[in-house]
């Protein structure tokens, strides 16, 4: 039975939640308990049920029909992001993704139909990273929402709004989610916390993002007193920690709460956590047409700032892969010619 390890697991990822929520290994064992419980309901469901078990071997059977209609459903995000939000790399992610689930099993099939011994190695291999970056994902996305719908433990003493681009100087229906946020956890909090909405100053920019977020925060109620700007920081690891210093010259102290929109949640969690910063981060809604590709985006920026460590979580299968293709050579070669 897989009930006890789920539940042992659940037991674990409350423990390590408690220690500290913003960790990505907590995810790891939430999907690692909610795939047991899985296959314990449904070896119980075939059990009791008869005719259960076609019902699962059905839904297996349109797993690459679900893939099919996940692909079509990114390309059509990435299509509505590109007229959309314009054309940048950024708004292609869920596009070329969506592309990329289409040509990886063509090529992957291509490989096999070859029947050369390190095609299909290769094929192999494929699948193998394929489904490693896809079970990341799944944990990546998992702990994203669950992070997302806690409540923060510790009333702020400053909260940190986390800038974005500015269109033609004035702040956009994205980056006013994040204020009015802010606003909302300002006007609930006794005492007052500080209010400090971070960022500098792009190229295309009229004026500092940090700039505008504060005119918007005093022009909707905020007292001016509470309001300290940051405006120098190009990027979150800049926005909080600038943040966390402009706050410590205050002399003020206490938590700190960085407010950004809800699929940049986790990310700006974990980076707090890194920099040191007692700070947890609360989401803002976000539209639905820009959330695939932003998550998309999120998850790639974590892959990239844990590179070296999914770079070691992968040589195994790279490892396994070389081997099986050199046991096929070295059994090729002593096969009797003739």
């Amino acid at each position: 039975m897989t009930f006890i390890p789920a539940l042992l697991l659940f037991a674990l990822y409350f423990y390590l939640r408690h220690r500290d929520r913003r960790m990505l290994r907590n995810g790891v064992v939430l999907v690692a308990a909610c795939y047991l419980l899985l296959i314990g309901i449904t070896n119980l469901l075939t059990r009791w049920v008869p005719g259960a078990s076609y019902v699962f071997l059905a839904v297996l059977a349109l797993a690459p029909l679900a893939v099919l209609v996940l692909a079509a459903a990114l390309i059509h995000n990435g299509v509505v992001m590109f007229t959309s939000e314009g054309r940048r790399l950024g708004n292609m992610v869920s596009l070329l993704l969506g592309l990329l689930l289409i040509a990886l099993p063509v090529i992957a099939l291509a490989l096999v139909f070859t029947l050369n011994f390190v095609a299909i190695d290769l094929a192999a291999l494929l699948f193998f990273l394929c489904s490693y970056f896809g079970v990341v994902f799944v944990v990546f996305l998992a702990y994203a929402v669950a992070y997302g719908l806690m409540p923060f433990r510790d009333t702020p003493r400053g909260i940190v709004v986390l800038g974005s681009r500015l269109i033609d100087g004035k702040v956009p229906p994205l980056l006013a989610s994040r204020l009015d946020k802010a606003l909302k956890i300002y006007n609930n909090t006794e005492p007052r916390p500080l209010l400090i909405p971070s960022g500098g100053q792009g190229h295309d920019e009229s004026v500092p993002e940090g700039v505008a977020m504060g005119n918007y925060l005093v022009a909707a109620g905020a007292v001016p007193s509470d309001v300290v700007v940051e405006d120098k920081a190009e990027n979150t690891e800049e926005n909080l920690l600038l943040s966390a210093e402009l706050f410590a010259s205050s002399g003020r102290s206490g938590p700190l709460l960085a407010v950004t929109n809800n699929y940049h949640v986790l990310r700006a969690a974990l980076l707090a956590r890194q920099l040191h910063i007692d700070a947890e981060v609360v989401g803002a809604p976000t539209a639905r047409y820009y959330l695939p590709s932003a998550f998309l985006r999120e998850y790639v920026a974590v892959l990239v700032e844990h590179k070296w460590l999914h770079v070691l979580l992968c040589l195994p299968f790279l490892g396994f892969t070389t081997v099986l293709v050199l046991a096929v050579i070295a059994n090729i070669e002593q096969l009797p010619i003739g």
